[in-house]
């Protein structure tokens, strides 16, 4: 808790009382009253010392919130307003941290909010306790497993929109840490007679209705159902639509609930099968048909409905039909068959749906109970939260209501017996004197209906055992005679007078005075709903049927496992699962929540004072503060009395150096409370009286204003005196920047002079040098000038000079160099006028030859020119072709299968024949380069890519790298020398590979060995020591997905040695090598094909359970490896990058 928090209690700013303890005076008005003003500004809770009061709003409230859930997160249960979450984190932190099992008893009337107080607790756990991927995947299957049981024992009634028809047990077990590890879940007394009938003005259960609004039109098809409810005579219409309820989204949250619980999708497409087939029973109808001996035999009217529901079900329907017209009896070695009349076969058509949606609903809890248990055998903390039917009390009360009402009987008894052991262990451990307390035991009602001798339950069993005609009447008949005389049982046809003229009491009923109240009886059906008889040829025609689930749920109708003996009846049954219910009850800490229901109309605001105060007296609330007030109304720890109560007394205040207790008993003292107002315990202070907790509270309260007031005073004075010294601590450090500033500036304006006064005189100094230095430079330049002026003047005059020289001469040289050129050219022209003369009589004469010659020739050239052309032309092509193609010729490789392209259409027969034979040639070439060895590995790869190719992702990454087989190099590497000498066969193939363990998904390394006869698995760590030897005749086939992943599996056959452990789920990187030289090694041995199965969902034998591999792609942001998860117990999930 952080410094600035302040800690709150139940007794600041309440509305009303928080804890019915404290209540004075006490009284049923005042206790009526005080709820009533809570309840009307939205405060639903409220205490009986530990046991919650929880009064339904009918609306949604804004205090069940993630902060709200922080805010009573380790928090004392009395330190924060009255809440549910409070009682949630005492029974969870008592489990964590003291060791101690708990168990949440959650009562009330029908539409008191049990079912969503249970809900609430459930989150309250799941949010507070540990986190982490596995913890999480398990509080989530916990919390869904809600949605899928609401959905088939969830129905609405006339009080109830979401009322539970059948009672709800569930055990969540932690460990050492307070981390949920699983749970198990009971259920009692599915209402099944709700599948067939439902009063005016209630609804079948939910899934009957979710299913046909939210199921696709394709589902509806493959169940043969129709959308319309009017279709089905087993779901009453005038209550067929809830306001508020989207049972079309019920539907989709329903399928997702067992999805995330663990069901596989055959699963759930079986369960929707059994429910289409229970809606559809209730279409069967029967007619009557005369036999020669006066019976009536019944006979399905329209055989379509009965054709389908054979088709559901996978049953031959004449097998169905028979069971349907005949029932037969058995008797010692005696079969005898009679024929069922039409109120015969609507019992047996109507007994049938009750059994079946009744045996569904027990194996759907059966199978959560297997996806959500625990997996370790550690001993485990447990928590039990109890949410079951409330006290009903209806216009027609029949069978189900009293098994019901006797269970809420059951569990009056344990409360108050509960209560009264907390109340009096808690006295003799704090060292206080123990009262009695007078208050009303039920154990007389309880004895009534459950003692084994003259019980209403037991002499229920025995009208059921007896030979003869037996009926409902016989019944009420016996009851009035063994019960008459018992205080809580009234009949009008009993032997007391006092209830011959009770009218209200009709002939065939009979009436006990429950603990809540007065309930009347109808005993018609008591009979038929005890025995819940199923005829034997119903049974066996559903044993029969080829649907798989079907099979499991019937295993009576086995004919090798015929039991004669009569099955239990369902009140014995009951009455056993409650003796077992209480048995576990009483060996765990109990919580208590006690729901009432503000109002009959479901409506929010409403309180009604006569409603509340019928549950008030059943419930037994007022004995229940009695209790509890019992000697000391209030009572609480030492340091929390002192921390509360300090500043009331000048020797406790502020701070109170010795013991808790003694402070206190100094404390009380100073205030002159009377001795006789409280008692001292071991750890807590006891208040006799709450008027005595009232005036400390009125005390503290005026106290707390003084103190207030004087803490605003310090703070005022701090706060100014602070502001003081603030502002000469300001003053004086503005003094001292604005000093400092001043300096600056003058320092700067100084320096600033003097840098100006520099400058000057150094300007002025330069400027005289430079002067001095420009005259002497101007000297020295003007005599250099004057010897450059007379050297010029002297080169200039010999230049003149020479040049008129020159210039005579050159004159003689030109003009005898114009006279040689002009004879020149003239003899040139007199040549090429002689050559020019010659040439033209050397054309004209070879023109003439050429001439003759070509008369000669001209004959004999035109008779041949045209063949020998042809011939010339096609040997140039021909000759040109073959050069070009050996120019442009491919490569040697087998492989390559490019040509030259064909030059002319002519030679096309020949460039195709000219390209096989290149083909076989190179071919053959490259044939005659292969070692054996090489080509058994060519073999290998041939035989690789008919086995993968187009069929698994990973192979054509696999096609260029060689199969090396032995990569460990067993008989080399001296490390597994040892396990070298265990092998007696050849080692075709070696390598690490990682086994798959079905508990986790995670693998373990072993070494994979492959010889001609068998496989081995090696322990890697070790290098030796052989962990699984198969022989290859065992070994049926290998399984594997389509995906880049290098997952596969070993099937072994069953009866083997080597089954015992199961298939091998394995993992290798090579896995295209293991399964080609395993296919190969097999069908040399055995000379049959080893079955490859490649498919992204395929099953694998774990020693008793089979287990789903289901393969899934995932972008590569979540990985480049594929990895596996264990879903559940039956789902192991492999996720494969996409490529």
């Amino acid at each position: 808790m952080s410094k600035m928090e302040v800690k709150t209690s139940l007794l600041d700013n309440m509305i009303g009382l928080g804890d019915m303890v404290l209540l004075e005076p006490l009284t049923e008005e005042s206790f009526i009253e005080n709820l009533r003003k809570r309840f009307d500004h939205n405060e639903i809770y409220t205490y009986i010392g530990s046991v919650v009061i929880s009064i339904n709003p009918y609306r949604s409230l804004p205090i069940y919130t993630p902060d709200k859930v922080e805010e009573y997160r380790n928090r004392n249960f009395y330190e924060l307003s009255p809440h549910i979450y409070a009682l949630a984190d005492e029974a969870y932190r008592s489990l964590r941290d003291q060791d101690k099992d708990q168990c949440i008893l959650i009562t009330g009337e029908s539409g008191a909010g049990k079912t969503e107080a249970s809900k609430l607790v459930m989150s309250y756990v799941a949010a507070v306790c540990g986190k982490g991927a596995e913890v999480n995947q398990i509080k989530e299957q916990l919390l869904q497993s809600n949605p899928v049981l609401e959905a088939f024992g969830n129905a609405k009634t006339v009080r109830n929109d979401n009322s539970s028809r059948f009672g709800k047990y569930m055990d969540v077990e932690f460990d050492f840490k307070g981390d949920p590890l699983g749970g198990v879940i009971s259920n009692y007394l599915l209402e099944k007679s709700r599948v067939v009938k439902q009063p005016r003005g209630e609804r079948n259960f939910h899934i009957f209705y979710q299913l046909l609004s939210g199921a696709s039109e394709d589902m509806l098809k493959k169940l043969k159902l129709e959308r319309d409810f009017s279709k089905y005579n087993y779901l009453s219409l005038d209550s067929a639509t809830v306001t508020g309820v989207d049972d079309a989204a019920s539907f989709r949250t329903v399928r997702n609930a067992m999805q995330i619980v663990g069901f596989m999708d055959d699963e759930t497409q079986s369960v929707l099968e059994l429910v289409g087939a229970v809606l559809k029973l209730g279409n069967i109808e029967f007619k009557p048909e005369p036999r020669v001996n006066d019976i009536d035999e019944s006979r399905v009217k329209d055989k379509n409905e009965l054709k389908e529901i054979c088709e559901l079900l996978g049953i031959e329907q004449s097998v169905l039909e028979r069971a349907f017209s005949f029932r037969t009896v058995e008797a010692k070695q005696e079969k005898v068959s009679t024929t069922l009349n039409v109120a015969q076969a609507y019992y047996a058509r109507d007994a049938l749906a009750k059994n079946l949606y009744s045996r569904l609903f027990t194996w759907l809890v059966n199978r959560i109970n297997e996806s959500i248990k625990a997996q370790t055998k550690k001993r485990k903390k447990v928590m039990g939260v109890l949410d079951i039917y409330g006290f009903e009390i209806f216009e027609e009360n029949s069978f189900e209501q009293f098994i019901i009402n006797y269970c809420n009987e059951k569990l009056q008894q344990i409360f108050i017996e509960l209560t009264l052991r907390e109340e009096q262990e808690e006295y003799i451990r704090e060292g206080i004197e123990w009262t009695h307390i007078e208050y009303f035991n039920n154990s007389v009602i309880c004895d009534l209906i459950e003692n084994n001798t003259n019980g209403i339950m037991a002499m229920l069993d025995e009208e059921c055992l007896r030979p003869g005609t037996v009926t409902d009447s016989t019944f009420l008949e016996k009851l009035n005679q063994i019960c008459a005389d018992h205080q809580h049982f009234e009949s009008r046809m009993s032997k007391s007078s006092k209830f011959l003229n009770d009218h209200s009491l009709p002939h065939n009923c009979f009436r006990i005075q429950h603990y809540a109240g007065k309930v009347l009886y109808h005993v018609e059906g008591f009979m038929d709903k005890n025995n819940d008889l199923l005829y034997r040829d119903l049974s066996q025609a559903m044993w029969k049927a080829n649907h798989s689930l079907i099979k499991s749920l019937f295993p009576d109708g086995n004919p090798a496992k015929i039991n004669l003996k009569r099955p239990p009846t369902a009140g014995s049954q009951f009455k056993t699962s409650v003796a077992t219910l209480m048995k576990n009850l009483q060996t765990k800490n109990p919580n208590y929540i006690r729901c009432i229901k503000p109002n009959d109309q479901k409506a929010s605001h409403i309180f009604t004072d006569s409603l509340v105060c019928h549950q008030v007296r059943y419930l037994g609330l007022m004995e229940n503060v009695r209790v509890r007030r019992a000697g000391y109304a209030f009572r609480q720890p030492y340091e929390a009395c002192l921390e509360r109560y300090k500043m009331l007394c000048k020797q406790t205040w502020p701070h109170w150096r010795g013991k808790a207790r003694d402070g206190v008993e100094v404390l009380l003292k100073d205030l002159q409370i009377p001795a006789e107002e409280y008692s001292y315990g071991r750890s807590k202070i006891f208040i006799r009286n709450p008027r005595t907790l009232f005036s400390l509270e009125e005390q503290r309260k005026r106290r707390l204003h003084g103190l207030a007031t004087l803490i605003q005073k310090i703070f005022r004075g701090w706060k100014t005196r602070t502001r003081f010294l603030l502002m000469k601590s300001s003053q004086v450090t503005v003094a001292a920047w604005y000093r400092r500033y001043a300096q600056q500036k003058k320092y700067k304006k100084t320096k600033s002079s003097a840098v100006i006064v520099q400058s000057f005189i150094r300007g002025w100094k330069a400027r005289k040098i430079l002067r001095e230095l420009k005259y002497q430079k101007r000297c020295e330049e003007a005599v250099t000038t004057i010897g450059a002026y007379w050297h010029g003047t002297q080169a200039r005059r010999e230049l003149r000079r020479l040049k008129e020289e020159a210039r005579n001469k050159r004159a003689v040289t030109v003009i005898w160099a114009s006279w040689q050129g002009t004879k020149a050219r003239r003899e040139l022209k007199r040549l090429k006028e002689e050559a020019r003369c010659k040439h033209a009589v050397d054309v004209i004469w070879a023109y003439w030859l050429g001439l003759k010659v070509r008369r000669e020739y001209r004959k004999f050239f035109r008779a041949h020119a045209g063949k020998r052309i042809y011939e010339f032309t096609i040997q140039r092509i021909m000759q040109k072709y073959f050069l070009e193609l050996k120019n442009k010729t491919p490569s040697m490789s087998p492989s390559d299968k490019t040509w030259p392209a064909r030059p002319y259409l002519f030679l096309d027969s020949t460039h195709k024949e000219l390209r096989r034979i290149f083909h076989l040639w190179t071919c053959k070439k490259y044939r005659g380069q292969f070692t054996d060895q090489k080509k058994a590995i060519y073999e290998e790869k041939l035989e690789a890519s008919e086995i993968f190719k187009d069929k698994k992702a990973l192979y054509p990454s696999s096609v260029a790298q060689p199969f090396q087989g032995d990569y460990l190099e067993i008989n080399k590497n001296p490390r597994y020398q040892k396990l070298n000498s265990l092998v007696e066969e050849k080692i075709i193939f070696a390598d690490v590979v990682n086994k798959i363990n079905r508990a986790n998904g995670k693998g373990a390394q072993r070494i994979f060995l492959l010889t001609k006869n068998k496989f081995m698995l090696a322990d890697q760590k070790s290098g030796h020591q052989i962990k699984s030897t198969v022989p290859l005749a065992e070994l049926t086939s290998v399984s594997m997905s389509a995906q880049s992943d290098g997952f596969f599996a070993l099937r072994v056959k069953e009866g083997t040695t080597a089954a015992a452990k199961g298939d091998f789920l394995l993992n290798s990187e090579r896995i295209i090598e293991i399964i080609t030289k395993l296919y190969r090694a097999g069908l040399n041995l055995t000379k049959e094909k080893i079955q490859i199965e490649i498919t992204d969902e395929f099953l694998v034998q774990f020693k008793q359970d089979k287990v789903c591999v289901k393969f899934i792609q995932t972008s590569p942001k979540n990985g480049t490896t594929a990895s596996c998860k264990r879903k559940n117990n039956r789902l192991l999930e492999v996720t494969v990058p996409s490529p």
